[in-house]
């Protein structure tokens, strides 16, 4: 049923045939690691080509038994050739899953017919925002995973998935993304529920363009600094992760109505408010832990909400420490106390006034 190759250094004709010979086997998933592909460059024509693509079109005809091709660590050995020929090999393949990853691989071509996959992999490759541009045969695809390439426009990640109707999951972390918001239309899959953009280059205008049916959202690791208050009506987002940002406060729920977990660990906040539980009343987690935490009169509201929360923040104690002042530097928040004198001006003149 598994059948892994490891080190494979072929010609490409080669190990076309290999593969043509494991799609008539029983062999359902095939997984071919530091796969290196030579010449001689006159194999790797379009007339050389033509009886293979012949080949691989009757195998896409019959009912094999190939569900899924893994090729990670690729390294091509020919420079001179027609790239497209290659890419029409894969994309037409009538198989589930489909990994590429690590192969340098600048485009894939959109399939010609309605397609079979469900899972694309194509991480740490070279694939830019012209990758599936007005494509509509991927229509049975569930799980799209582009991380690690070099996708610049959100704007254009959302047109490629508009037509995407059954896509749920897509991954386009540690990439280049960004987006200038100024009034810029973006266009999801309505069936995508899950999105991880975390590690790109957005900024507070990234809430302009997301799904509108988004339940899990990571903006992990980017630049934003606030949460625009009615921008965003996400009212199926159930967690949202802004770790390693540069948040200054804990952000509000106006337009999350179903939140439930909120991660704002690793940012700027200093003082975080202590009404969040109150504004968010579905949260059920909140870690804020790691952030330079102030300790000052005006934390010990925060320190309260933790008593009154039942162990709704994460990590607490151990991830919850002060920064400043220095003389309090490493001092657990919950070891942190200040006199009602000391943090009352009030109570604090009328004792003045009494002792005088």
């Amino acid at each position: 049923k598994t059948l892994t190759l490891e080190a494979v250094d072929l010609q490409w004709a080669i190990i076309l045939q290999i593969f043509m010979l494991i799609w008539y086997s029983p062999v359902e998933h095939l997984t071919v690691r530091n796969l290196t592909f030579r010449g001689p460059l006159e194999e790797l024509t379009e007339y050389a080509f033509q009886p293979l693509l012949s080949s691989v079109e009757q195998l896409i005809s019959l009912d094999a038994s190939m569900k899924a091709l893994t090729l990670e660590h690729v390294r091509n050995k020919v420079y001179y050739f027609n790239q497209e020929i290659l890419y029409r090999q894969f994309s037409e393949m009538n198989i589930a899953n489909l990994t590429i990853a690590d192969a340098y691989m600048p485009h894939m071509l959109c399939p010609n017919r309605t397609s079979s996959f469900h899972y694309l992999n194509f991480s740490h490759n070279a694939l830019t925002d012209e990758l599936f541009q007005n494509c509509g045969t991927l229509a049975d695809l569930k799980l799209l995973i582009l991380q690690k390439n070099k996708f610049e426009s959100l704007r254009k990640v959302s047109f490629m998935t508009s037509r995407m109707k059954s896509l749920t999951y897509l991954d386009m972390s540690n990439n280049l993304l960004r987006h200038d918001g100024a009034g810029v239309q973006c266009q999801w899959a309505e069936s995508l529920a899950e999105l991880d953009l975390s590690s790109n280059q957005l900024a507070d205008a990234v809430f302009e363009c997301l799904p509108a049916n988004v339940q899990k959202l990571s903006l992990r690791n980017n630049q934003i600094s606030n949460v625009p208050s009615g921008v965003a009506e996400l009212k199926s987002l159930e967690e949202l992760n802004l770790a390693s940002n540069r948040l200054a406060d804990l952000p509000g729920c106006g337009g999350f109505t179903s939140l439930q977990f909120l991660n704002v660990e690793m940012n700027s906040i200093l003082t975080p408010s202590a009404d969040f539980f109150q504004s968010c009343p579905r949260v059920r987690e909140l870690q804020a832990g790691h952030n330079p935490f102030q300790c000052s009169c005006e934390l010990q509201a925060f320190i309260r909400l933790e008593r009154r929360s039942g162990g709704k923040l994460f990590g607490w104690p151990a991830a919850y420490v002060c920064e400043y002042p220095e003389g309090l530097r490493g001092t657990e928040l919950k070891d942190f106390h200040l006199s009602p004198l000391a943090c009352n001006t009030t109570l604090l003149l009328v004792t003045a006034l009494l002792l005088t």
